[in-house]
């Protein structure tokens, strides 16, 4: 009985992490997703978050921006634009983010029509989210 899955993350630039866990939990876009071997084969779209997996009894994390994880043959491998070890995370940078995000939520920009303060908001909406879960990741560094 396999007792271990291959996990890959994979950005456009390089493979983040290849190795084998116990376990592995996504962050889906309807919520968190968890996958042990011998699990159904299946693609699911990926939300910003934490990648939670277990290897050698130990709880590790990083972080993925979205995207897609496909599960085959005890294989999860994730798709996604951004994927960081705790100890590979900018802190000055996300928090430099996570200001601009805030700025940008602020309610004195003029000059935006109602469409454009509309994408604007859920724009800043996002990337602060994105910012804050870095910080979150980054604070497991090991």
């Amino acid at each position: 009985m396999v007792k271990e899955l291959t996990l890959r993350i994979i950005t456009p630039e390089r493979v983040v992490l290849d190795t084998t866990a116990e376990s592995v939990r996504v962050p889906a876009t309807d919520g968190s997703m968890g996958i042990f071997p011998r699990h159904a084969g299946m693609v699911a779209a990926l939300d910003a978050g934490e990648l939670i997996y277990q290897e050698g009894g130990r709880e590790r994390r990083l972080f993925v921006a979205g995207g897609f994880a496909e599960v085959r043959h005890d294989t999860i491998r994730v798709l996604t634009s951004a994927g960081e070890k705790p100890g590979e995370i900018d802190v000055e940078r996300a928090r430099a983010a996570e200001e601009r995000a805030r700025e940008r939520l602020k309610p004195h920009r003029t000059g935006l029509t109602a469409e454009e303060a509309t994408i604007d908001i859920a724009r800043a909406n996002a990337a602060l989210r994105r910012a804050i879960l870095r910080l979150k990741v980054h604070g497991y560094a090991n």
